[in-house]
């Protein structure tokens, strides 16, 4: 029920005489009219793309640009195949592309912007023949020295990174030779990855070889044993451990790389591990772990270094068995990373209970019966099958303390309760939450508080500062103050005195989210969040950006056009994934968009506070990367019918370039066209839109078979583009669309109580309007949706007949059978789903039967007289198999035209390609014969027998195989869009 469609991401923008405008049922953009070629005008004889046409289609993952602004990177990958990594020069012609087989993973520059690295993998056929051999499948990596194009690779990577700020250095760890279990795939992980391959609580040895290679010199030191490594920030130490098989030599060294000089900083017979630089590179932490005979896990104990002179660094021991005050049968958590403070006043670690040794008194060949029982009561916090699924996680729940240098102080900071803890960089109080008597009623409505504490790092005091609070944001660098927000309005609270501040009172706006119709009390826009100097807060009432001075001060309007002109500054885009806050002194962007226009822009703010509107078109931006040395833009475009292009531009997006090419992959295809906004009324007379998308080789004046694909809001995709590849809902908008049918999306919005009527008072003024514009097929329109797409296609079915044919996919269709049930993939009750999430009830069946019963489908099969298509597997962890079968029997039992698909094993969406692929292919079946005219095949005319089922898939498996290709010159330019406001205003 949760598994949400992908939604345009919206932001930044370029006008282009190439590109596909979408076009308003009121008003055509006149100045679009002439942008509306087909993507498929091509000398080609195109034809529509098939399912087996969609494993090759190319996608760019990863991207990446040089810190100097010269070179770009990014993966190239088929959707079921192999890829390549690309590195283009940015001002230059040079381009380089190197095979990377099948698999994702990082690719880094090198400080100075003269060398590229990435991880690569075995090709697709090499992958599956070594699992079917057992073999271990590792990743390499592959260097290429930009100056002349040059490669090397090198085998079993499973980790690299250049030295930062110095692009001299790399490292290179390899895999261990045991490191990877047989078939089973490893992957490298990038360097700024928070998680590191080697922390466990496992006593295998993880040591493998790493190599340091000087990269002017091309000199190497290779180091055996290594099992975490990291370089400082400036780049100037490299710090690794040791991990060895008979624990000889292990330790902690620091390898100095302008003198060449190593240093062990801390060995012996032990375990370390969580190793970690601070920000500026100036100091490091790192667990150290002790065997206990009397224990059953390692005691564990803290070091930290900081660096006190040339190449000289200070040890700090944290011991549990020498601090006072440090908890009995508890040691400090390996599942919690050290950190320094940013003054170095204090480290931050976790603590837990450690578990004694347990005798084992079975005797030998002794067969002992045991009991095997989950207790369910009624006062859990959680129920069981929440309690299992976070079991893992819960194992590795920790409380949080500091350690202060000074006075060496052990301070507890949580416990068992108040087990959410926010340290800032620096200063002396941590924000904690204390959600415990709440847990219970969180877990059966979905509606959660907390108590929210200030707790003293210096002596452990807690300070009371929110009762029962719903909203409670970060806390600021500087840990003075923390973001609260209650009843429609942001607070500064003071951590120290708990002293607030009404950061919008008085301001002619709402900081309330009212796009937000859930059963929830008055909810907040998201905040942008705090400034890295700590004084200001950003902040969004849905349109406008706001800059909130926290000490006192007028409330600033970065922008003032936003609601005048119906704009909304939706998201700040995050250029440096290691910041600490917004850092003011530098230009931000964030992304624009027209809430009924649809179109998209850039918007950048200076370091000033003045804001300037870079773009603004219909079109739809996904990324946005920044050179870290240089005033160079790389960012995807896309329309409707244009693929998300990478760009390259400077800080103000003049004289673009395009980079890639994925558009050319249409060219032996037929493709969807331009898009065109629908407006209409909806629920409760509201002003709604909906995306309509033309079919491939639209010709104007006529009509085409169209499906509705519904879920909640969809009309901002717009502007997005769809690949035609294989997913696990069994629709694709460009599949159907190259063979000949329209889609429409359209807007839904609800009223409490009513989730199936307002999916209704939506949809049905929705269809309308989109078939007064001529395009759609009043006789000829189809219905589909998945998880909550697919409760209210289910719904929609028993309320009109408006729908030829209608595919539900993991549908709940009994809103009081469904609501007591567990979502098994989470382990917690649907109770909280249909309260205070998509449900939007009111409160429970008990309370307001008569509205659960009239939004739900099963009460109201007798009314179905649309062919229905349903799939419903049975191990869905969001809406439980029971559902389907429910509504299915239900309808069997009523006469209707309807067809249950399961596919076995498989859960709320479909992961295996091949089922991926059978339900995709079915699914268009039938809507090809109700919309089509097509002949119904064989299993839908009469169904598959058990015992005949593996001989009806062996069949049907050839129907994936694409048609040729074949060239034919002759082909006819398709002008798409560009007359539709005459005709739409004649309709």
């Amino acid at each position: 029920m949760h598994c949400v469609p992908p939604i345009l991401s919206i932001g930044l923008l370029l006008a282009s005489a190439n590109v596909v405008a979408q076009t308003s049922v009121k008003e055509v953009e006149k100045s679009n009219t002439n942008l509306a070629v087909a993507s498929s005008a091509v000398q080609m004889k195109a034809r529509p793309i098939e399912i087996a046409d969609m494993a090759s289609w190319k996608s760019i993952g990863t991207a990446v640009v040089s810190p100097n602004g010269q070179w770009a990177a990014w993966r190239l990958a088929e959707s079921e195949g192999d890829g390549n990594v690309v590195v283009k020069s940015l001002n230059g012609t040079q381009e380089y592309s190197f095979s990377t087989g099948q698999g994702a993973g990082p690719i880094e520059f090198s400080a100075d912007g003269t060398w590229v690295g990435f991880t690569s993998h075995l090709s697709k056929k090499e992958q599956d023949a070594a699992k079917k051999a057992k073999k271990p499948v590792q990743t390499k990596m592959t260097l290429v020295d930009l100056r002349n194009g040059k490669s090397t690779t090198i085998e079993k990577v499973r980790k690299f990174a250049f030295a930062n700020d110095r692009g001299g250095w790399l490292a290179i760890h390899k895999f261990a030779q045991d490191a990877s279990v047989a078939g089973a795939p490893s992957s490298a992980v990038p360097a700024n990855s928070t998680t590191n391959p080697s922390s466990s609580t496992s006593s295998k040895v993880k040591g493998a070889d790493l190599i340091l290679k000087n990269l002017q010199s091309g000199s190497s030191l290779n180091v055996g044993n290594v099992s975490e490594f990291e370089f400082s920030d400036q780049g100037k130490y490299l710090a690794y451990l040791i991990d060895a098989n008979d624990r000889s030599g292990n330790g902690l060294v620091v390898h100095a790389l302008d003198s060449g000089i190593s240093q062990v900083l801390d060995d012996g017979d032990v375990v370390y591990e969580k190793l970690l630089w601070n920000e500026k590179g100036t100091a490091l932490t790192v667990l150290k772990g002790v065997e206990d005979k009397l224990y059953a896990d390692k005691l564990w104990s803290v070091l930290g270094f900081r660096l006190n002179g040339k190449d000289q660094f200070t040890k700090t021991l944290i011991d549990p068995a020498n601090l006072k005050g440090f908890p009995l049968d508890m040691t400090v958590s390996v599942d919690a990373q050290p950190r320094w403070s940013q003054d170095f006043s204090w480290i931050s670690f976790g603590i837990k209970d450690v578990k004694k040794k347990q005798k084992d008194e079975k005797k030998e060949n002794e067969v002992e019966e045991k009991v095997n029982l989950v207790l369910w009561h009624h006062q859990d916090k959680r129920l069981p099958t929440q309690q299992k699924v976070q079991q893992e996680s819960d194992k590795k729940r920790s409380s949080a303390a500091v350690y202060r240098l000074a006075e060496n102080q052990f301070v507890r900071i949580g416990d068992e309760k108040l087990n959410s803890v926010s340290f800032p960089l620096m200063g002396n109080w941590a924000l904690a939450q204390d959600d415990s008597e709440y847990q219970r009623q969180a877990s059966m409505d979905g509606r959660r508080f907390s108590d929210v504490y200030a707790v003293s790092l210096k002596t452990g005091e807690r300070r009371l500062l929110k009762k029962r609070a719903n909203w409670t944001f970060a806390l600021a660098n500087d840990g003075r103050h923390y973001l609260h927000y209650e009843d429609g309005h942001f607070f500064s609270i003071e951590m120290e005195t708990g002293k607030q501040r009404n950061l919008t009172e008085g301001l002619n706006t709402s900081f309330v989210n009212l796009e937000d119709d859930h059963n929830l009390v008055k909810p907040p826009v998201s905040p942008f969040g705090w400034s890295t100097d700590s004084r200001y807060v950003l902040l969004s009432d849905g349109w406008d950006i706001w800059k909130m001075p926290v000490d006192g001060g007028k409330a600033i309007a970065i922008t003032e056009d936003g609601k005048r002109e119906q704009v909304r500054y939706q998201r700040r885009f995050v250029l440096d994934p290691n910041e600490k806050g917004i850092d003011l002194s530098k230009p931000q962007y964030f992304s624009a968009y027209g809430e009924w226009t649809k179109k998209a822009g850039l918007l950048q703010m200076d370091v000033n506070g003045k804001v300037k509107r870079l773009g603004w078109d219909a079109v739809a931006y996904r990324r946005l990367m920044k050179a870290e040395k240089a005033e160079v833009l790389v960012w995807s475009r896309e329309t409707s019918n244009l693929a998300p292009d990478l760009y390259v531009s400077n800080a103000q997006m003049s004289n673009p370039r395009r980079l890639t090419d994925l558009q050319s992959q249409e060219k032996n295809y037929t493709m969807g066209g331009a898009s065109v906004l629908v407006d209409y009324i909806g629920t409760d007379g509201k002003k709604l839109q909906g995306a309509l998308f033309l079919p491939a080789n639209y010709e104007q004046g006529k009509s085409y078979p169209t499906l509705v694909y519904i879920y909640e809001k969809l009309s901002q995709g717009l502007n997005s583009y769809t690949a035609p590849i294989v997913g696990g809902g069994g629709f694709n908008r460009a599949y159907y669309t190259s063979h000949g049918y329209a889609v429409f999306n359209p807007d839904i919005t609800y009223r409490l109580n009513d989730p199936g009527v307002s999916a209704k008072e939506s949809v049905l003024p929705a269809l309308q309007a989109a078939i007064a514009t001529g395009i759609v097929d009043a006789k000829r329109v189809g219905l589909q949706g998945h998880s909550w797409g697919g409760y209210q296609t289910a719904y929609l079915v028993t309320q009109t007949d408006a729908f030829k044919a209608a595919s539900a996919g993991a549908a709940l269709t009994n809103m009081i059978s469904m609501y007591s049930l567990v979502y098994k993939n989470s382990g917690s009750t649907n109770q909280a789903i249909f309260e205070s999430s998509q449900g939007r009830f009111l409160g429970t069946y008990n309370d307001h039967w008569e509205a659960y019963v009239r939004n739900s489908p099963v009460f109201f099969a007798k009314n179905v007289t649309t062919p229905l298509l349903m799939l419903q597997n049975d191990a869905d962890g969001a809406v439980d198999y029971t559902q389907g079968v429910e509504y299915f029997n239900t309808l069997r039992r009523a006469g209707k035209d309807v067809i249950m698909l399961e596919y076995p094993g498989e859960n709320h969406g479909l992961v295996k390609k091949p089922n991926q692929k059978d339900y995709m292919q079915r699914m268009k079946e039938f809507f090809d014969h109700h919309l089509m005219g097509k002949a119904a095949p064989e299993w839908m005319k009469q169904g598959v027998a058990w015992l005949k089922m593996e001989e009806h898939l062996k069949e049907r498996a050839s129907l994936v195989i694409a048609p040729e290709v074949k060239s034919d010159s002759k082909a006819e330019t398709k002008v798409e869009g560009a007359n539709l406001k005459e005709e739409i205003k004649q309709k």
